[in-house]
């Protein structure tokens, strides 16, 4: 058994030596390719092909490589996607039909499609195969190669019984010349090509071209077959000078230092900044002619392009013109990537200076260890802000030195803080701010647009972060670049700290915390906001208890709930970490009492009810009629510090410590200790609330949850409600028990800070000062690309461009994606911004198509139907001018086309002879419309060949006259039957 087995084993190779050659090989592969797309058989059931549908359809497109030796080709096979009908007994029926593609050479439905490979337009086919030179090979020049490979392609063929032509392209790539074969039942077509540098005069025109098809088809009979003629002449226009491109140019005295009101830093520049549509391609067409109706030779022409019965016109655009919100973008986007910092960009003298500065604002750390005597803040004009805090700045710097000119930084700051305008208080400052905000919030509720910034992660369009983006985006366009933006960044957080120092909030910010929702920056500022408004809260209180602090100190331990105000805000003014310890004698006694004495009296207070009324501190007010358990005294609310603010950055760096505390149990404990903090503070505060209270008491106002209430039956039959703790609150060592064995009687007002405004501001201003030019691009990056959507969307409303309308939704829905990472992906966002380039542009083109068409805004009539052939121009490849050159449209172009003709002949004779010759001497011989700037010519008809008795079959020769092109491609088909 196993030595018949072993020689079975060895046989592990077949070799085919029936294909020996590399020749024969390739023949083979070409078939397999063509039997792995199904294209063996006849083509029958296919639908016929609708008017226009090359166009409108869908092309589909496979690719392989195959090698011929080792040679790479391409076989690609292209299609128009079409359902196969349902009828199939067709195929019974049509055993010997044509093969689609010679059906297709006759068809005149889809005559010069505007967009279409090559061999669609010349051939009219719907289906075909390439054979091309793959990507690094070389042409296929050699007359004896381009032999072979057709060759090739018919045995392939014939062998298959594939009836979808194939060609194979030989010569350069950029001549696309192909050379082909269909095969059929009993029928061939052979698809020929002609390419010359230049047109031969003797066949410059019709006749010469139909005395080259008649001779090519050699057909003997004598009345010939009447040969259908096609004919598209095309011009073209590209001289607009009598309708200027309608975009304003920017005021550049304006901008470059002059008259400043007129610098708008609300407003994104939009437009292009040169001529969008390069050209106009007016196609007119003759589309059923026949020999004996038309005459075009080298004396005469019937073919005036007024008469056309059909006239097309596509645009050609610009290629990447320059516009104005593109390149903003782009600029800014670009210093993403700089490496220096504020310091190196600006000069060290100015760092050195800086320096002094902040020698000046770390001295104030001293203070602190110092009480100082509250000065009332008096009415300052806002107006000098921002120049006292930056005179060091120019101490040492000629104005000439200066990155921003002194009248634009001034025009920016007033713009980024508009309130440092008018003169006015403090107090005025807070409630104009929250004014603003309110009103800006009834306007945000209208605005659909509004709440965009969400998705972007950016900040409110009404924002000081927002308006911020956008004067540091215009200032590095056009006041100086990269030490411009430096220059007022370093001016706003001047501004900022000034604000901090005085008191002054700012203005642009939505109150309360920092919204997490937003980018960072403007959390930031946010959150020096809150740091401003508390500060300011305490200041104010200070203030109020400034005039009987004298008659405070006086009064007995009983009446201390007006005390401790007053040297609170002073100690906090003072020093942010300082405790109560630290004032006098009597009030540490006093607070020490106080709090021991609280604790002491807790489980006792039961019988001294009145002297617990007195001692109550920080209530806010009765909470749900509810009574402390251990007394009839109402349980009150108590007034609570507020939990401290946080930004993303410091919720994260928070996170990370307390998972760094692992999960032993002396981390846990520790960790719960952290998060307790705000707790203790409640629980205290709770205590001088309602002393005499217990944990219960406190539970059932923070955590109801938490206390179980069950209805029992007492000794005397009465059914009674009857209260206790969860079970999660009796776990031993459970948190909340230790809080509350630990927390001291403290109101809220004398409580160490859970937030510690003086040192979270001076984080913050630390911050936004050592952020470099790159940070801040990428911090306002969100604010940019919002402001540069709404602004696409503001200019889309005007011209109501549809694929516009939806592409900037689909950008919104791709920008939230890109702009929600902490770690943006650069290459994806400068995709993003060449979209919205690229949206720009087509809605200059669309301002520049109105212009021209003349489309006036607001009227009806005629303008609607000129409004939908200019969008069509802006979305089709070519659009039907309705009514030929008789039609609105059509009468339009016309005018173009003479008074382009009329600039270009008149223009020479401005020069040589003078204006009085104009009207005699061009006008008579001005023609309406220049010489064609090309001719497609396509010729068919139905004749037998090679023999009279041979089968009538389709012939094409579709013609390309052009300036520097002649083409001829042929298609001609014969009977095999017999020869």
């Amino acid at each position: 058994m196993a030595a018949d087995s072993d020689p079975e084993s060895e046989v592990f190779e077949i070799t085919d030596f029936t294909t020996a050659s590399e020749w024969e090989r390739f023949v083979s592969r070409v078939e397999e390719v063509l039997n792995d797309w199904k294209l063996i058989g006849n083509s029958a059931g296919k639908l016929s092909v609708e008017k226009g549908e090359y166009t409108s359809g869908t092309w589909g497109e496979k690719s392989q490589d195959i090698n011929f030796a080792d040679f790479k080709f391409f076989i690609t096979h292209y299609f128009l996607k079409q359902e196969s009908e349902k009828d199939d007994g067709k195929d019974k029926h049509e055993e010997d039909a044509f093969p689609l593609a010679m059906q297709d050479l006759l068809c005149m439905n889809n005559d010069f499609p505007p967009r279409a490979h090559c061999l669609v337009r010349w051939y009219g086919m719907r289906e075909f195969v390439v054979i091309s030179p793959g990507a690094n090979c070389e042409a296929i020049v050699s007359e004896s190669k381009c032999n072979l490979l057709l060759s090739s392609i018919s045995i392939s063929l014939a062998n298959s019984g594939c009836q979808v032509p194939m060609f194979v392209q030989t010569q350069q790539k950029w001549r696309r010349m192909y050379a082909g074969e269909c095969q059929g039942p009993g029928v061939r077509t052979d698809f020929e090509m002609v390419h010359l540098r230049k047109v031969p005069s003797q066949y410059n025109h019709l006749s010469g071209l139909l005395d080259i098809f008649k001779a090519k088809i050699g057909c003997t009979l004598s009345p010939l077959p009447p040969i259908n003629i096609a004919i598209r002449f095309t011009y073209i226009l590209q001289d607009w000078q009598q309708y200027s491109w309608p975009q304003q140019p920017p005021d550049f005295d304006t901008l470059l230092g002059g008259e400043v009101g007129g610098v708008e830093f609300g407003k994104l520049p939009f437009g292009a900044c040169e001529e969008p549509i390069s050209e106009l391609h007016l196609a007119t067409t003759w589309p059923h002619l026949t020999e004996g109706i038309v005459v075009d030779n080298d004396v005469y022409s019937d073919l005036d392009p007024l008469q056309a019965p059909h006239w097309s016109v596509r645009v050609r655009t610009a290629e990447n013109p320059q516009c104005l919100l593109g390149d903003l973008l782009t600029e800014f986007f670009k210093l993403c990537c700089r490496k220096e910092s504020s310091e190196e960009i600006l000069g060290r003298r100015l760092a050195e200076d800086e320096g002094k500065e902040n020698s000046d604002i770390t001295s104030a750390l001293s203070k602190l260890t110092e009480p100082a005597a509250p000065v009332p803040i008096s009415k300052l004009s806002v107006s000098n802000m921002m120049h006292s805090a930056r005179k060091h700045i120019r101490r040492h710097r000629r104005i000439d030195e200066s990155p921003l000119n002194t009248d634009i930084l001034n025009s920016v700051l007033l713009y980024l803080f508009p309130d440092a305008a008018v003169e006015k208080s403090s107090d005025s400052s807070k409630n104009k701010t929250t004014q603003s905000n309110s009103s800006g919030k009834a306007e945000q509720d209208k605005n659909s647009d509004y709440n965009l910034f969400l998705q972007l992660k950016s900040a409110p369009s009404d924002s000081l972060t927002y308006r911020l983006a956008l004067c540091v985006c215009l200032v590095n366009y056009n006041h100086g670049g990269l030490r411009a933006v430096a220059h007022i960044w370093q001016e706003f957080v001047l501004e900022l700290r000034y604000r901090w120092e005085n008191n002054y909030l700012i203005h642009g910010l939505a109150g309360g915390p920092p919204d997490l929702r937003c980018c960072l920056l403007h959390q930031k500022l946010q959150m020096l906001n809150c740091c401003i408004e508390r500060k300011r809260a305490r200041d104010e209180a200070r203030k109020a208890q400034d005039g009987s602090k004298e008659r405070e100190r006086k009064v007995s331990g009983g009446g201390s709930q007006n005390s401790s105000p007053a040297p609170e805000g002073g100690a906090r003014e003072v020093s942010q970490g300082k405790s109560w310890d630290s004032w006098s004698d009597s009030e540490d006694e006093f607070f020490e009492c106080l709090s021991d004495q609280g604790e002491a009296d807790a489980p006792h207070a039961e019988g001294e009810k009145e002297g617990s009324k007195s001692k109550a501190e920080g209530r806010l007010h009765p909470y749900n009629s509810m009574t402390l358990l251990n007394s009839t005294e109402p349980l009150y609310v108590p007034v609570t510090q507020e939990p401290a603010p946080m930004t993303e950055d410091l919720l994260e760096e928070q996170s990370e410590v307390l998972a760094k505390l692992g999960t032993s149990a002396e981390g846990t404990h520790l960790r719960a200790r952290m998060q307790s903090a705000c707790l203790l503070s409640d629980m205290e505060s709770f205590k001088a609330a309602n002393p005499g209270c217990v944990l219960e008491d406190f539970v059932r106002w923070y955590s109801p949850r938490d206390y179980v209430e069950e209805e029992v039956v007492d000794e005397k039959g009465n059914t009674v409600v009857k209260g206790e703790l969860s079970a999660r609150m009796k776990i031993p060592g459970n948190m909340w028990v230790e809080a509350w064995e630990t927390a001291r009687v403290t109101p809220a007002r004398r409580q160490r800070r859970l937030f510690d405004d003086t040192k979270e501001a001076e984080k913050v201003l630390h911050y936004l000062a050592v952020q470099k030019p790159a940070d801040l691009t990428r911090h306002l990056l969100p604010c940019i690309l919002h402001a540069a959507i709404l602004k696409l969307k503001e200019e889309e409303l005007v011209e109501d461009i549809p694929s516009v309308k939806k592409t900037i939704q689909q950008a919104t829905s791709q920008a939230s994606k890109l702009l929600h990472p902490h770690n943006h992906d650069y290459k994806k966002l400068e995709d993003f911004i060449n979209q919205l380039m690229a949206m720009e542009t087509v809605i200059t083109r669309a301002r520049s198509l109105k212009a021209k068409f003349a489309v006036s805004e607001g009227e009806k009539g005629e303008d609607t139907e000129l409004e939908k052939f200019v969008s069509s121009l802006l979305e089709e490849p070519e659009v039907v001018v309705i009514g030929g050159g008789q039609g609105p449209a059509g009468s339009i172009i016309h005018r173009l086309f003479v008074n382009s003709q009329r600039a270009a002949l008149l223009s020479p004779l401005d020069e040589d002879v003078g204006p009085d010759r104009k009207p005699s001497g061009g006008s008579n011989k001005v023609t309406d419309f220049p010489s064609p700037a090309g001719r497609e010519i396509l010729l068919r008809t139905c004749v037998p060949r090679p023999a009279p008795y041979s089968k009538a079959l389709p012939q094409r020769l579709f013609c390309v006259l052009m300036r520097e092109e002649f083409r001829l491609a042929g298609a001609f088909s014969s009977d095999t039957s017999f020869f």
